[in-house]
């Protein structure tokens, strides 16, 4: 059969179910994962979609067929599976998920050994050449076996392990679920902590997202919580796209909070009891995130954008924590992979023990760092994108910045602003992100670092 190249990311595959991402797909896609890692054992796990069961048994079929076995773990979110093939040194192990895709979507993420990821630079390439070109290896003389298993206590465990439960203390929480995983997991961890109030929305797992779509960096998917927050007079909200590997934050007057700026708060609750520790934090992001770690004589290193570079970083430097502005926060007691329940957790540790709301906790960042979010920018071709990235470079203001540099892009660092703007992966696209030490300035170079991308 015929597989659309396109549907294999930077990170995942993904793509429109059925006419991309099928079954039939799914069980080639398997064999090509099984033979690519030689893997003898590995595990499978499935969101909440209506399609995931019937693409899971398929590539759970293709993967048996190659000769590996397989551990069933059934419906779980993302980062159960991480812990799961890492906990059982499994050769691998994959998520049949789309995210915060709208449902129309399907896909899968993939894993090698301790739960690192496959990427275009390492795997799905190759697995998508294995499929598109019908260079699959036979199938093994003798099928693998089949397992199933439960790994939700002892999910719920590893999580916990990482606050003092008995140091926090009650406050007013709503959590939103938006059908998705986290209508799982998350009454499992709640269940174990204090709350003065606790409000749940969209916590019925339902693959057919009957309230909004499981993205909460999308404004109208948090509208929902933002008003429950406001209602509640809540100290904090918090939300999770389908696959419960992020999560997001609003404070107690409805706001979204950056995901840079709740790094630097992770970042402040390890140090605070790891003083000296490294923090690893994405090109985009605040100076609060760097500032902060210096204050506890941290250090923090600054990356490249993508969770492969991260997560490899991370273990490079023995990183005790990385945070994206996107949302995704890594930890080196969790393998070094992402977790989306472990922030949560870690937030309401930090208020308890500062004796303060989420806003309150924020305050000293919104007096000191004005960020411009990331902003994009579509451009009429692709090969534009480089040459944008080049005349930003050759620029007579941004090239005599006091710091420029190309680790992920083009940024140039000034005495009081600066930026970053890199291309997408996989469309024509410019992403700016701007920092600095008041809004207004914020507002004047954003709007002057945009004309020139736009000119």
């Amino acid at each position: 059969m015929s597989v659309n190249p396109s549907i294999f990311k930077a990170y995942d595959i993904r793509g429109l179910y059925p006419s991309e991402v099928n079954e039939d797909a799914a069980r080639l896609i398997g064999r090509a994962y099984v033979s690519y890692l030689g893997a003898k054992r590995i595990g499978v796990g499935r969101d909440m979609r209506l399609s995931s069961p019937s693409v899971a048994a398929a590539f759970i079929d293709g993967a048996r067929g190659q000769g590996a076995d397989v551990v069933d773990y059934g419906m779980m979110a993302t980062d159960m599976m991480y812990f799961a093939v890492a906990r059982d040194g499994l050769d691998g192990g994959v998520q049949i998920t789309a995210s915060h895709n709208p449902k129309e979507y399907n896909g899968i993420k993939m894993v090698r050994r301790e739960a690192f990821p496959l990427s275009g630079d390492a795997g799905i390439g190759e697995i998508r050449e294995m499929v598109t070109t019908n260079a699959l290896p036979a199938p093994a003389a003798a099928r693998g076996s089949l397992a199933h298993q439960d790994v939700l206590d002892d999910y719920a465990d590893h999580v916990m392990s990482f606050i003092d439960e008995k140091a926090i203390a009650p406050f007013n929480v709503v959590l939103d679920a938006g059908s998705g995983m986290a209508g799982l997991v998350a009454p499992k961890l709640f269940a174990r902590i204090p709350t003065r109030k606790l409000t749940t929305l969209c916590f019925e797992v339902d693959g057919s997202f009957p309230n909004h779509e499981s993205n909460p960096l999308i404004e109208e998917n948090r509208r929902d919580i933002v008003e429950r927050v406001i209602a509640e007079k809540a100290d904090i909200g918090i939300a999770w796209d389908g696959d419960a590997d992020r999560c997001f934050f609003i404070d107690g007057s409805g706001e979204f909070i950056a995901g840079d700026f709740v790094t630097a708060l992770l970042a402040e609750s390890f140090l605070m009891k790891h003083p000296g520790e490294t923090i690893i934090y994405d090109v985009r992001a605040s100076y609060a995130v760097k500032d902060i770690t210096k204050r506890y004589g941290g250090k923090a290193l600054m990356n490249k954008v993508g969770h492969s570079f991260i997560k490899r970083r991370m273990r490079d430097e023995q990183a005790i924590f990385g945070g994206e502005v996107t949302g995704h926060y890594y930890f080196r007691n969790n393998f070094y992979a992402d977790n989306g329940f472990i922030p949560a957790l870690l937030i309401l540790e930090l208020m308890s023990r500062k004796g303060q709301t989420l806003a309150e906790l924020l305050a000293p960042l919104r007096e000191k760092y004005f960020i411009s979010g990331e902003i994009n920018t579509t451009l009429s071709d692709i090969a534009l994108v480089p040459k944008k990235l080049a005349a930003l470079a050759a620029h007579d203001v941004y090239a005599t910045a006091g710091r420029t540099y190309t680790l992920d892009g083009f940024s140039a660092e000034f005495p009081d602003w600066h930026f970053n703007v890199r291309g997408s992966n996989t469309e024509p696209m410019l992403r700016l992100n701007l920092e600095a030490t008041t809004q207004k300035m914020m507002e004047e170079k954003r709007d002057e670092v945009l004309a020139f991308i736009r000119s």
